[in-house]
């Protein structure tokens, strides 16, 4: 048995109709050339096949007697495999856009408790020939260790699949006990506890530095010049930007269950083009690429543009090393610069809001809590998560971000499953109350690959923001290019022209002849000024007759 930590358990408390915790993936496949028929039956064969590599398939939740501690996790025998991998086909034309509306829908419902917590379905009948695959696993189910587990049993990188050792014969397990459960969280309480402790000196240190800053911030406010105070600092500029507060949109609004889902594929090499014209990491271009839509999108509004909108970036607390089974993550809140209409200054100041707020969550990764102890939290999350899905408090809640943004680097070889090449693979994520548009992207093999997943309530028309973040990247390529190249004279067309012209005399070879030249001038010009001697006329002799 293994306990849910307090930010996996919180996953739970927070799921209702309107906010399925569910977080999923539309994956396209392409079946091998010679293939027939559904390819239904071969993934699912496939799967069954390897469920024993990753521990997520057959675990179910076990609660607490009372809820007086997080839920454990148990193993089932048995998996019922109709339940848990479906097929759906669509109907003709088959579009892109059928199979994103299909998926919006499917992830629109909550999975069952009394089951493990992830479900797959095959969908066929794409045009294209293509078969997409969607699944959907609870966030309490899957950390990042989990995910890796999950991909390296499922996907292969070869074209033929691997031949997979079948599974060792286990004996059936009875349900746990309600004393080995109490038991078991007893345990984990005086473990948590036992962190704690042995986290207070990183604390103190860590609030000896945050008191440091502080100090010397109020020293720079009252610095003097010549006798005279300078000017006060702007007390704004010491808060990093990425604690700001964004504008309210239509997107910060309390979330209905509908959703919408849509997909934008673009070349992974243009955005690190991007990257390298702005001295920006790929994660900094990612950010400006939606801030960018979010210009598009709110173009006609010039008040929703007047501040800076906000992203919430998660960010991982894991250490290196780290295998253990939960979620391990905080949020960066990193300025989008929205107000800016240039999109280089808008990259700029993309780039350093987002190094602030690395810093700022590297200075306090050690301190932030990734568990609790567990006895007591279940009434503690409960009470909060009636107060936070009321819709009076939803709408009532600071715009702390505007939407969240999340950036998974993947594989850049080609995966396979089950003999099929897998072309693209389109994250499905979570929207919640005040956050009502989430930007997943994920990169492979080649390609970065945005799945958008949203509130149909809030983002209406979600097709309208897929264009504005392809506008997006359009503008940032355009701001982007290398300056053209001078054209250079052809070395050898250079070379005939220089032996053709007669070779010019060196300075000292010409002195005598420049000498000579001289004198010869001289010589003219003094006879040039000497009156000319005039011959005596002969006199006239009178004619005689």
């Amino acid at each position: 048995m293994q306990q849910l930590s307090a930010l996996d358990a919180l996953f739970l408390h927070l799921e209702t109709e309107a906010t399925p915790m569910a977080v999923g993936s539309c994956i396209l496949f392409t079946p091998p050339a010679k293939h027939k028929g559904s390819f239904y039956p071969k993934i699912r064969d496939h799967i069954v096949a390897r469920m024993h590599l990753a521990p997520l398939f057959s675990r179910r939740l076990a609660f607490m007697p009372f809820a007086v501690a997080t839920p454990m996790w148990t193993t089932v025998d048995k998996v019922d495999i109709a339940h848990h991998i479906q097929t759906i086909k669509l109907p003709k034309p088959g579009t892109m856009a059928q199979c994103e509306a299909m998926i919006a829908k499917l992830h629109e419902g909550l999975l069952d408790r009394d089951r493990p917590l992830w479900q797959f379905t095959v969908i066929e009948g794409l045009q294209t020939g293509q078969i997409a695959f969607y699944a959907k696993i609870h966030h309490a189910a899957l950390d990042g260790q989990g995910g890796v587990a999950l991909a390296q049993a499922v996907l292969e990188t070869s074209p033929i699949p691997t031949v997979v050792d079948a599974p060792n014969a286990r004996k059936a397990r009875a349900a746990p006990s309600a004393m080995k459960l109490l038991g078991a969280a007893f345990r984990n309480t005086v473990a948590q506890y036992g962190k704690i402790a042995k986290s207070l000196p990183e604390l103190a240190k860590t609030a000896g530095a945050m008191s440091a800053l502080s100090a010397s911030a109020a020293q720079a406010l009252n610095q003097t010049e010549g006798g005279k105070k300078k000017a006060r600092l702007d007390v704004a500029s010491l808060i990093p930007k990425g604690l700001a507060i964004g504008p309210r949109t239509s997107m910060n609004v309390a979330i209905s269950p509908r959703r919408a889902f849509k997909t934008v594929r673009i070349p992974l090499s243009e955005i690190k083009q991007i990257g390298r014209a702005h001295d920006a990491k790929l994660n900094d271009v990612v950010l400006a690429l939606c801030s960018g839509a979010l210009r598009g999108y709110f173009g006609d509004d010039k008040k929703m543009l007047a501040k800076t909108m906000i992203g919430a970036v998660p960010a991982s607390l894991r250490n290196p090393g780290d295998t253990t089974s939960s979620n391990q993550v905080t949020m960066m809140l990193i300025t989008l610069a929205t107000n800016l209409a240039d999109p280089a200054k808008r990259m700029a100041a993309i780039v350093a809001g987002s190094t602030k707020a690395k810093m700022l969550t590297q200075g306090m990764k050690n301190i932030i809590p990734t568990d609790l102890p567990s006895l007591g939290v279940p009434w503690l999350m409960s009470a909060i998560s009636t107060l936070y899905n009321s819709d009076v408090v939803a709408n009532r809640i600071p715009t702390v971000a505007n939407l969240v943004i999340s950036n998974v680097p993947g594989p850049q070889v080609p995966l396979y499953m089950a003999g099929a090449t897998m072309d693209a693979y389109f994250p499905v994520s979570i929207v919640t109350h005040g956050l009502g548009l989430n930007v997943t992207l994920h990169s492979y093999n080649g390609s970065l690959d945005i799945g958008l997943i949203a509130c149909k309530k809030a983002v209406p028309d979600i097709a309208r923001f897929a264009k504005a973040i392809e506008a997006a990247h359009q503008e940032l390529l355009a701001v982007s290019q290398p300056a053209p190249a001078v054209k250079e004279v052809p070395k050898k067309a250079t070379k005939a022209v220089v032996k053709s012209a007669p070779k010019r005399p060196k300075i000292g070879a010409l002195q005598p002849v420049l000498k000579v030249k001289v004198e010869a001038n001289k010589a003219t010009a003094k006879a040039a000024t000497k009156p000319k001697a005039v011959a005596p006329r002969k006199p006239k002799l009178a004619k005689t007759k």
